[in-house]
Formats: C-alpha cells, structure tokens, sequence
C-alpha cells in the first residue's frame, strides 16, 4: 500500500509541477515534444497506391496533450507544423518546407494541433478522462475525426489539383483512412494504457469532477 501510496503521490507532484512551471520551461517542454514527433515522424511505411504513410508520429501527438495538458500540447504541435514550414525538415522522410503542409499530407499535421489541444483539455480539466477507457474514448475521437477530417479534406483537394479530376468519396478513404485504422487503434491503445499509468486521479489544478468523479469512475 506505502508503495502504491508513494506513486500516485509522485504522479501528482510531478503534473502539479508541470502545471506550475513557468511560460519558458513549458516552452521547452513543448519543443521536446515537438522534436519527438518528427523523431517518431522518420518511423514509416510508405505505400503504393496512396501519397500517404504509415507512421508512428500520431502516438506522439495522441500523447503530447496529456503530457503538457491544456494549450501546451497543442502548442507543441504547433511548433512542430510551423517550424517544419518554415523548412527544418523534421516532417516524414525527413522533408520540409511550406510545400508539405500544402501537400498530400497537409491536413493531417493541422488537425495533431487539433487533437492534441482536445486531449490537453480533458486531461486537465476532468479527474474521469485519466481512466483507461475515458482516454481510449477520447483518444479514438481526436484520431478519427480531429485528425482524419481535415486531413481527408486536403488529400482530396491535392488530388484534384494534380489529376483535375475529383476524387470519389470511396477512394479517398482507401488512400488516407482505411490503410491506417489498424495502426491507428493500435497507437492509442498504448497511448491511453500510457496515458492511464502516468495519471494521477487526483485534482492539481481544480478540476471540474473533484470530489465527484469516484462515484461514477470506471476503469
């Protein structure tokens, strides 16, 4: 019990702390996190019949809002979009420039700042969303729809202006939805059991449950 004691103690101190720091080491934080996602970004399967790739930086972004909590994760991703236009070439495959964000991929980077500022909101506002399944709920939601519709949305329009043509509805997912359900669930799968693990289910910034939450808490 003293050991358990002891760690959700040390969870609570350490997001306490983080919710403390000051506007510069935020910053810095959020930097890191920033450079972890073009690290995971390198991590991709590139696929033939879509200009879209398998890769590992949406775990990152899945976790950047937990992480850093309200504003900081989505400024994190932010700095990742805007540094990487401004052509530090930490995008996939190792690219930059403004090109990329008016590519193919484009809309799927706007929608992590998206995600990540929905999930630093929960996190930070609400005791209940640090369980389990609350997180995997939330994490589906920003992965599907924050990331996929703005990200659809564009890959659509970059095929038109490169084919002329419109692309149906139908192809448009086999490109840059379907290919990516499985990897997608998997990632927040680990970044909720993740997520869940680092938490802690105490109040450290007056939380809008505290003091209620327990009475309807699940897992």
């Amino acid at each position: 019990m003293q050991i358990v004691a002891r760690t959700d103690r040390t969870k609570y101190d350490v997001f306490r702390w983080r919710y403390e720091l000051s506007v510069p080491k935020k910053l810095a934080l959020a930097i890191g996190v920033a450079g972890l996602t073009g690290l995971l970004a390198q991590t991709r399967i590139l696929l033939p019949w879509s200009p879209v790739p398998v890769t590992g930086q949406t775990f990152a972004v899945l976790l950047a809002g937990v992480l850093l909590g309200r504003w900081w994760g989505g400024i994190s991703l932010a700095i990742y979009a805007g540094v990487g236009a401004a052509g530090l070439s930490w995008f996939s495959g190792w690219s930059g420039g403004l090109g990329h964000l008016a590519g193919p991929t484009g809309g799927y980077v706007i929608g992590f700042i998206l995600a990540a500022l929905f999930l630093g909101y929960f996190t930070d506002t609400y005791i209940r969303s640090r369980s389990f399944l609350s997180m995997l709920a939330l994490m589906l939601f920003a992965n599907f729809v924050l990331i996929y519709v703005p990200g659809l949305l564009q890959l659509g329009l970059w095929v038109r202006s490169v084919t002329g043509e419109p692309v149906t509805f139908t192809t448009l997912l086999g490109m840059g939805a379907i290919p990516f359900i499985p990897g997608d669930i998997t990632k927040a799968v680990m970044a909720a059991a993740i997520a869940r693990g680092i938490t802690p289910k105490l109040a450290y910034n007056g939380e809008v449950d505290k003091g209620k939450w327990t009475n309807w808490r699940i897992p």
